[in-house]
C-alpha cells in the first residue's frame, strides 16, 4: 500500500494491507509514524517512492503524481477528535455526505450512528458527550463516506487508562463490522496489540517488523525489537549441542527450543545475549538460582520486579501481587521460556 519518503521524518518505509485487515504502527517518538499517515492521506509529498492502493497510484514521486486528499478516498481519525461544535452529532457524520440525495444520507448517517452505538445521541451536540462517545462520533464521521483505506493518528491519546482500553476494543470490532481496512499509530504497546491484526515497529524511519501481534513479542526479528516491546533484558548465554537439541546455557538455567534455537555456529564459540522477558521469570521459593530485589513496581494484579543474580547480571519478573517481597530481599527464580530468542552478542561481529 505505500512506500515512501519524506525528508527529515522518514527514510525508507514499505508495508502493505490486505483489504479489511488493520495495521498498526508503534515506535519511539520521531521515529517517522505521524509522517507516514500524513504522506498516505496526501498531506505531504513523497520526495521518492510510491503509494497505491487496490493498483491505482496515489503518489509516486519519480512519475511526479500526486492525488490531492480530497481525491484519495481516505479517512483519517486525529487526536483531537475535530468536531464541529455547532453540528448535532448526526449532522456532524453527514458533513462529508453532501453528494448523496436527502433520503441516502439520512440512511447513511443512521447505519454508522448504529453502527458505533450512538443512535440515541443523533441529535446532541458534542460537548454534550462524553470523551469516548466523541471519539465515536469522530470515527462515525470518517466512517461515512466509505474510505477505502481510514487512518488513526492516537485517536485515544487524551483518554484515561480504563477508557482507552474499552475503545480499543470497541475500535476493533467497529472496524472489524465495517469491513474497514485501517493503519493505526499508538505508542501503547498494549493498545496496538489489541487493535492490530499485523503491527509494525518503527526505529528512526526504519521499518524493524511488519508482523503478527504475537510474532512481534515472542520472535523479534530484530534487537531494536525485542528491546522496545515488553519489559525485558539481555543476558550472557552459550549455545551448546545436546541430545535433545541446541540449548542455551544462561545464568538462570539451560534453555531449549528445539524450533527456534540458534545453533551454534550461528555466534562465535557460540557465544550470544539471550532475550527474557519479565514473564519468562518465575517466582519460585524452591528453586536453587536466588536473585535479589532491587527494584519493585506494584500493577496491582502484580509487581514488576528488577532482580540481580549473585553474578551480577539483571532481570526483570512479573509475580502475583501476594508474593510482597522487600527491596534487599533475596528470592528464588527459574526460568521457563516458550520462545528462545538470542542475538549476536552486542559488539560482537557475526560472519
Amino acid at each position: 500500500m505505500a512506500r515512501g519518503q519524506r525528508r527529515g521524518a522518514v527514510e525508507a518505509l514499505s508495508l502493505s494491507l490486505v483489504s479489511g485487515q488493520i495495521g498498526v504502527l508503534i515506535g519511539p517518538s520521531g521515529c517517522g509514524k505521524t509522517s507516514v499517515l500524513r504522506c498516505i492521506a496526501g498531506l505531504e509529498r513523497l520526495h521518492s517512492g510510491r503509494i497505491s492502493i487496490a493498483g491505482e497510484v496515489l503518489a509516486d514521486a519519480a512519475m511526479g503524481r500526486h492525488l490531492n486528499p480530497e481525491e484519495r478516498r481516505i479517512g483519517m481519525v486525529f487526536q483531537d477528535y475535530a468536531l464541529f461544535p455547532h453540528l448535532s452529532v448526526a449532522d456532524n457524520i453527514g458533513f462529508g455526505l453532501r453528494h448523496l440525495s436527502r433520503p441516502a444520507r439520512a440512511a447513511r448517517i443512521q447505519e454508522v450512528l448504529d453502527l458505533v452505538g450512538l443512535a440515541h445521541a443523533a441529535k446532541r451536540a458534542p460537548h454534550q458527550l462524553s470523551g469516548g462517545q466523541q471519539q465515536r462520533v469522530a470515527l462515525a464521521r470518517a466512517l461515512a463516506p466509505a474510505p477505502r483505506l481510514l487512518l488513526l493518528d492516537e485517536p485515544f491519546s487524551s483518554l484515561d487508562v480504563d477508557l482507552r482500553e474499552h475503545l480499543s476494543q470497541e475500535l476493533r470490532a467497529i472496524l472489524k463490522a465495517s469491513g474497514t481496512t485501517a493503519l493505526f499509530v499508538t505508542h501503547d504497546q498494549a493498545e496496538a496489540f489489541a487493535i492490530g491484526d499485523v503491527v509494525g515497529v518503527m526505529h528512526q524511519g526504519s521499518l524493524e517488523q511488519w508482523d503478527a501481534p504475537y510474532d512481534v513479542y515472542h520472535r523479534p526479528a530484530t534487537r531494536f525489537v525485542a528491546d522496545f516491546i515488553g519489559h525485558s533484558v539481555f543476558t550472557p548465554g552459550r549455545i551448546v549441542q545436546s541430545e535433545q537439541g541446541p540449548a542455551v546455557l544462561t545464568p538462570v538455567g539451560s534453555l531449549m527450543d528445539a524450533e527456534a534455537c540458534a545453533l551454534a555456529s550461528a555466534y562465535p564459540g557460540g557465544l550470544c545475549d539471550v532475550l527474557l522477558r519479565a514473564d519468562d521469570i518465575i517466582h519460585d521459593d524452591l528453586a536453587p538460582v536466588k536473585a535479589q530485589i532491587e527494584r519493585k513496581v506494584f500493577r496491582g494484579a502484580d509487581f514488576l520486579y528488577t532482580l540481580r543474580l549473585s553474578t551480577g547480571e539483571r532481570l526483570m519478573a512479573h509475580v502475583p501481587s501476594h508474593h510482597d517481597h522487600h527491596v534487599g530481599e533475596w528470592i528464588g527464580i527459574r526460568a521457563d521460556v516458550d520462545h528462545v530468542v538470542t542475538f549476536a552478542k552486542q559488539g560482537s561481529v557475526v560472519e
